[in-house]
């Protein structure tokens, strides 16, 4: 069997770890849910929904809170048309200097400069996110100003817990050789959840969980517990904390 290499590939997921989508798309599903029910879900309702890892889809995220509220629940695409009108403001696919909806309240989490530093550390880099293509390209490229980032976002890929974007971007990232580790930093149990799912499929391969609580979070004491409990190996307090901890875990 050949050797374990010596790089890295660390992966992010965007939402609650590149950025803060309290106020974007957190705040577009609670307005979904109270367009077509009136009653708005605060964010605990939300937590305890990811919760349970299989709502990584904020468009299901919504469906799923109306059915366990009761009532009628709307077709799927009226439902996604009326999200993106709270989230984008405008076309999802035009002009994003056209957007006029809650995107436009999103803070960063990292700089850019810490992409430059994970590639002169020799750590080769990308994305994993469940977020729509324009988001996230919008985030990456025109707000953090990364070229061409490698990146796998919704449609791309099975939604999270399924594990295939993960480990196809690791494998584009390896270019055929071995890495000595892979690390994948997300911010729900859903993302610890892919990590553990592709060690199952691919137990060749040397997975990491790297896990950090979204800004929203108050109780985080707890919500680290349950990261944990999911399978998280190591708890960030922030996401800039990445690059010290990944340049010092030991290579499988």
């Amino acid at each position: 069997m050949q050797a374990l290499g010596s790089f890295t590939i660390l992966l992010f997921d965007i939402d609650g770890v590149i950025r803060d989508v309290a106020g974007s798309y957190r705040r577009a599903l609670q307005e979904t849910v109270a367009h077509y029910s009136g009653w708005r879900p605060d964010a605990s309702d939300i937590d305890r929904l990811k919760a349970e890892g299989s709502w990584n889809n904020d468009w299901d995220a919504s469906l799923e809170l109306l059915r366990r509220r009761g009532g009628s629940v709307p077709d799927r695409d009226a439902l996604i048309e009326r999200f993106s009108g709270f989230y984008f403001g405008g076309d999802p696919e035009g002009d994003p200097g056209n957007w006029r909806g809650f995107i436009g309240d999103e803070p960063l989490l990292v700089e850019a400069q810490l992409f430059e530093d994970l590639s002169a550390a020799g750590i080769r880099w990308g994305f994993v996110s469940g977020a729509e293509p324009p988001s996230a390209r919008f985030v990456l490229q025109q707000r953090l100003g990364l070229v061409d980032p490698p990146l796998i976002a919704m449609g791309d890929a099975p939604d999270k817990p399924d594990p295939t974007g993960l480990i196809r971007l690791a494998d584009r990232l390896a270019a055929g050789e071995r890495p000595g580790r892979i690390a994948y930093l997300g911010d729900t149990v859903a993302d610890v959840r892919t990590v553990v799912h592709a060690r199952l499929q691919r137990p060749d391969w040397p997975w990491c969980s790297l896990a950090v609580a979204p800004p929203h979070v108050t109780e985080r004491a707890a919500y680290h517990e349950q990261l944990r409990q999911a399978g998280a190996d190591h708890i960030l307090e922030a996401s800039r904390a990445v690059l010290p901890l990944i340049k010092d875990l030991p290579h499988a």
